[in-house]
């Protein structure tokens, strides 16, 4: 097999590794963009398993530009969330599934509260499957701190991982219902699909308006979405969609895309919405209502 056969053979590991590191699509092929260059200008006669040697290149230039641009997200407006991957078209419940089990927006979310050593260890281990050897390889650290830093990961993901698994078709009832009282502005109706507890975490990045907090509870959360309608009666559009491999909508104003919305569903109601309004991280979302 051609160098390039190899790389392009690996590449959606790669990206795949790359993306659940950075949350930035760009970045992340700028990185992958990266590893080839190393690949094409390594000497491939002495790689024993080209697979674990990009695994290796990848996540390490991944943790340097993650380092870099932790400046950049302290300093950022508000909360922080990756540019979410939308998917309008209709796939197989199981890669949905798949997808949703390792880039899901509650699962990045937490993510982004590790250091990026932490979050590559974990990854490796839960998601990828490395065994600690590796791990400890790639990050020149002992396998004892490796399986400790992943434990303590492991632990704060645990946290905030869903407790039930919801059939694909409840999501979508559920998310009808819940678009059908947003667009009318009925506060009620919401806060019967909304967990108690619920959170809302919005990410405009200083470039929109958008909470600064999070939002807790199901009368706050309701607000938030009549508030919207209040604002602009009938001018508000849902469109149900997958959001990182989950329940999603993205949601138009007067015509215009106004944000990525991921839902966490836990026993038939609303657990958490995460919401990305920043528009840097809405290119590759339709514009327009379609």
């Amino acid at each position: 097999m051609s160098e390039t056969s190899t790389f392009n053979a690996l590449r959606p590991r790669l990206f795949a590794i790359a993306y659940r590191m950075l949350g930035i699509r760009a970045d992340a092929e700028d990185v992958v963009q990266d590893a080839w260059l190393r690949w094409h200008g390594s000497d491939q006669a002495a790689v024993q398993s080209p697979e674990a040697w990009l695994v290796t290149t990848t996540t390490r230039l991944a943790i340097d530009r993650l380092r870099a641009r932790m400046a950049e997200r302290e300093s950022y407006v508000g909360w922080w969330l990756p540019e979410p991957i939308v998917e309008l078209d209709e796939r197989t419940p199981e890669s949905h599934a798949e997808l949703a089990s390792e880039v899901s927006m509650a699962l990045m979310w937490v993510l982004e509260r590790l250091s990026p050593e932490e979050r590559a260890a974990f990854l490796m281990r839960q998601v990828f499957e490395h065994d600690y050897a590796d791990i400890a390889d790639l990050l020149g650290k002992s396998e004892a701190a490796c399986r400790q830093m992943v434990h303590r990961a492991q632990e704060r993901v645990q946290q905030q991982a869903p407790r039930f698994s919801v059939p694909q078709e409840q999501h979508h009832a559920l998310l009808g219902r819940f678009i059908a009282a947003a667009q009318v502005g009925d506060r009620a109706a919401m806060k019967t699909m909304l967990a108690d507890d619920v959170q809302l975490v919005a990410d405009g990045g200083g470039k929109v308006n958008s909470y600064l907090h999070v939002l807790h509870g199901a009368g706050r959360v309701a607000g938030s979405f009549w508030s919207l309608e209040h604002q602009y009666p009938q001018q508000v559009v849902y469109r149900q969609a997958r959001v990182n491999g989950g329940p999603g909508l993205v949601r138009y104003v007067d015509g215009k895309l106004e944000s990525a919305q991921a839902f966490v569903i836990e026993d038939g109601r609303i657990a958490a919405v995460f919401i990305v309004r920043n528009p840097d991280k809405l290119a590759g979302v339709p514009q327009t209502i379609f």
